[in-house]
């Protein structure tokens, strides 16, 4: 299958007015390694940011802040370790037109307040909003200068001072964003104390994995050349190049580390920074490596399929337990290698039911079903989980209560009456079900009726017999006292008589103006000793076995 390119989502495509600020995201690409964006203004221009891996994170902030009143193109490189990188089209949105000065920054390295920084090391800063440019002040007193003074580095977020800093020496550092607008106001001068003179390590590199590495494990041993002189090393991991989201900054005097739980099919950025008594390596490079083992999902470029080690489930979000079949017996749909229920608790807690691909349930409440794959990950077992809370409610096997007969245009439907606890379906065939508890539409004959619990409980079935037309009804009646015709009742045919149990008898407004028993007269045509006027009236029978029969007959004055 194709690969889809992913959609901005922020700022949308044809979007104005955008901060320059603005953080650009999209959507998440499934089974992608990787991303790599470009920002110009031109359609796949890079002049503002050139091919810049983020990994596999579907946002991005530009370090320099986006030029302002400028239609911005961006263009997202998808990247896969096994196939040809897929270049999507630009897409754009315009900036606004800032009208007000840049806010201030701060320092990132040395940071405000640090002690011990090698005499040789290089300023880094923070984008400030809005900024076009920075001019930086630096001495070593309080608003000297006299080591640069309002020195205008341009729009760049780092500053190589031509010599060392003295060493032994706190060093003041003021820095002022500007932009067409003018200077950021009120910004708070910094320090730092440079160590004492002497030589700082130099940098390191990745033993293992090595920079560059594909299919690294997901728990992998991390190991570093050791460095003439260091102290100790600084480490920072992240899953951008710009956020150190795994480590910040960790602090080891080996050369080694274990690191737990990396996230499958990403990419990791890894920068180790020497130390000892002179201060910090500088200049150290960021190195990287990538994890597309584990449970996918993953591209295969053989196929152009997306590979899963996750089951498949289909398990629902909720499942009935049998009133009248307690413990009721639950059985996974699904094929893995293991399966855990658990009973979930108000208070957090949980307990482990049954580690089977069934388990027996009691109480109503909620719980959470697991079914995993083992795959084997360099020498360990990794589990591939699919998990479902899900909620037990009670449920039972209906009763039906009536079947309700009606003949409407030389055909028949009817319409069912149940109950029970349960949620249920109905069906004529035993195969396809439906919600609701009418049929329409049904020539005369033999029918079977299903009505099945949603839960599982089990299936009631009732024999129908639809008779056209159903004899025994008389189509009129005329109670004037003559003795004909005086009283509307139910005739039993000689064959196949209704086993009918009460007669009702409405008006045409759904009034119930008589009941009576088939053994009765019948009904005299009057309501509350009154007679009914003529006209047209229904009659509802039931029977022994929960039939409705229901139609009308006219009333002859």
């Amino acid at each position: 299958m194709a690969q889809d390119c992913p959609d901005l989502l922020n700022p949308l495509q044809g979007a104005t007015n955008v901060p320059v600020d603005t953080s650009i995201s999209w959507e998440t690409v499934v089974g992608v390694t990787g991303y790599i964006i470009s920002l110009g203004t031109t359609p796949g221009g890079s002049e503002i940011v050139n091919d810049q891996p983020v990994g596999n994170d579907p946002n991005f902030t530009p370090p320099l802040g986006l030029p302002e009143s400028s239609t911005i193109y961006v263009t997202i490189t998808l990247f896969f370790f096994d196939q040809d990188d897929i270049v999507c089209a630009s897409q754009s949105f315009t900036t606004e037109n800032v009208v007000t000065v840049p806010e201030c920054t701060q320092l990132l390295n040395p940071e405000n307040g640090a002690t011990g920084v090698n005499v040789a090391t290089n300023l880094r800063w923070g984008y400030a909003p809005r900024a076009t440019g920075y001019w930086i002040t630096i001495g070593t007193l309080p608003g000297a200068g006299d080591i640069a003074n309002q020195l205008d580095v341009g729009n760049v977020l780092s500053y190589d001072p031509i010599s060392n800093f003295p060493p032994d020496t706190e060093i003041y550092v003021l820095l002022q964003p500007y932009n067409e607008n003018g200077l950021a106001l009120s910004c708070t001068e910094e320090y730092f104390v440079t160590a004492s003179l002497g030589n700082p390590p130099g940098c390191t590199y990745l033993i293992t994995p090595e920079n560059g590495a594909i299919n690294v494990s997901l728990s992998p041993f991390l190991e570093w050349a050791p460095v003439p002189d260091a102290l100790g090393y600084i480490v920072f991991i992240g899953r951008t190049p710009f956020i150190n989201d795994v480590l910040d900054g960790a602090i080891f005097t080996t050369t080694s580390t274990y690191v737990l739980n990396f996230e499958s099919n990403n990419t990791y950025y890894v920068r180790i920074i020497p130390f000892n008594e002179a201060g910090q390596a500088v200049s150290c490079e960021q190195e990287s490596f990538s994890t597309i083992l584990g449970c996918g999902p993953f591209y295969d470029p053989d196929t152009g399929e997306l590979i899963s080690f996750y089951p498949e489930s289909s398990f629902p979000e909720v499942v009935g337990i049998c009133e009248n079949s307690l413990p009721t017996v639950i059985q996974s749909p699904d094929v893995g290698n293991g399966y855990r229920w658990f009973q979930l608790f108000d208070n957090g807690d949980e307990l482990l039911l049954s580690e089977e691909s069934t388990v027996e349930i009691s109480e109503t409440g909620m719980y959470r079903y697991e079914v995993y794959n083992l795959i084997e990950d360099a020498g360990s077992s990794i589990e591939c989980t699919f998990s479902q809370d899900f909620e037990v409610v009670a449920s039972s096997v209906a009763t039906i209560e009536a079947v309700n007969i009606a003949e409407v245009n030389l055909l028949f439907e009817f319409t069912v009456a149940v109950s029970g606890i349960g949620e249920y379906e109905f069906s004529l065939d035993g195969v396809t079900y439906q919600d609701e508890p009418f049929f329409e539409g049904l020539p005369a004959g033999q029918y079977v009726l299903y009505v099945r619990d949603k839960k599982g409980c089990g299936v009631v079935e009732r024999p129908v017999k639809l008779a056209y037309p159903p004899t025994g009804f008389p189509p009129y009646f005329s109670p004037n006292g003559d003795g004909i015709n005086d009283y509307w009742q139910y005739v039993k045919p000689i064959l196949d008589p209704l086993p009918l149990t009460t007669i009702y008898i409405y008006d045409r407004y759904g009034k119930i103006l008589a009941n009576f028993s088939p053994d009765s007269e019948g009904w005299n045509g009057r309501y509350n000793n009154n007679p009914m006027p003529a006209g047209g009236y229904w009659y509802k029978a039931l029977t022994v076995d929960g039939e409705v029969f229901i139609g009308h007959f006219s009333l002859v004055r």
